[in-house]
């Protein structure tokens, strides 16, 4: 009994508790900078393409997939939406196109292949991994696109008052998500077919509408976050977002997502990204090499997939 109150309190408040630790520790290793607020809004505009990328990698991982191609398809929208601007296409327009319809296709690739082949996701989206980065590599010729509209880094990338534009880019998309998992039939279809996907068939859900649906959230914000991506460094370059799928992946993981599907939130997913953030901030400040920062990112990733098969009493 005492056992099954722990890990419901752990599942409710384990992700924040581990969040307002690492502030704690970090705040008193670093107490003359880590808490200032030009350090803090940092951590935040870091974490606003983590967010981006998360949301969307939390729903491939909610129905017991994934999603490894989410880097390359912030490469490949990116890269879309920059030729798009520079051949003066209207700024609206081209991140309609390069960013969020490029990122639905390319999404829906990844889910048509999943439900027409059968093979599991990882199987799939390790492939297009390596064809939408080949894709970039070739529509860029392997160079990085300049020249972009200050309109577009400004409107994109820019302040508004003193809040970054990523940042509120980023906690509108978690809240769209976070009223259609909690608010729509859909997003009820979506934890049943993670749950139990031959419950769900029997309940009379689509269960390949929902699994195509699923891989184009996921690919549309990646096209998100590829367009601020593309703003914020005022170029696109061809080998951008490489290793975001890892940070995905770990944002949805730690903030409590579980990998065998069929739980988790949108907001465990932002505190999930907000560790990320903290942690490499609190890393940079302390002077850690970025290799080092690879191994707490890995092994924050296997601590969390134990601890959910500890407490959620499932089974690779």
């Amino acid at each position: 009994m005492k056992k099954e109150r722990f890990n419901l309190i752990w599942q409710k408040y384990g992700t924040i508790g581990i969040l307002i630790l690492i502030i704690l520790v970090l705040g008193i290793l670093s107490p003359t900078y880590f808490f200032t607020p030009s350090n803090l809004t940092q951590i935040i505009l870091q974490s606003s393409i983590n967010i981006l990328v998360g949301v969307g990698e939390f729903f491939p991982i909610l129905i017991a997939g994934i999603d490894l191609s989410v880097g390359s398809i912030m490469a490949l929208t990116g890269m879309i939406t920059a030729k798009l601007l520079v051949a003066g296409v209207p700024i609206i327009l081209a991140i309609l196109l390069g960013g969020i319809l490029t990122g639905a296709l390319l999404g829906f690739i990844n889910g048509f292949l999943v439900v027409k082949t059968n093979l599991h996701p990882f199987i799939i989206t390790l492939g297009t991994l390596s064809i939408f980065r080949g894709l970039t590599l070739i529509i860029s010729d392997a160079r990085p696109v300049y020249g972009l509209p200050t309109e577009f880094t400004q409107g994109v990338a820019g302040w508004l008052w003193f809040v970054p534009i990523p940042v509120i880019i980023a906690f509108v998309l978690a809240g769209i998500l976070m009223f259609i998992t909690n608010k729509t039939k859909m997003g009820r279809n979506i934890y049943a077919l993670g749950g139990n996907p031959q419950a769900a068939w029997f309940s009379g859900i689509n269960i390949k509408l929902h699994t195509i649906v699923v891989f184009m959230i996921s690919g549309i914000c990646a096209g998100i976050a590829g367009v601020v991506l593309t703003a914020r460094l005022g170029a696109a370059e061809p080998l951008a977002g490489t290793g975001f799928e890892l940070f995905a992946i770990a944002a949805a993981i730690i903030g409590g997502t579980s990998f065998f599907g069929g739980k988790g939130k949108i907001l465990g997913v932002v505190m999930g990204a907000l560790i990320i953030g903290v942690i490499n901030n609190g890393l940079n400040i302390l002077n850690v090499s970025t290799y080092y920062q690879q191994i707490v990112m890995g092994s924050l990733i296997i601590g969390a997939v134990a601890l959910d098969r500890l407490f959620g009493g499932k089974k690779a």
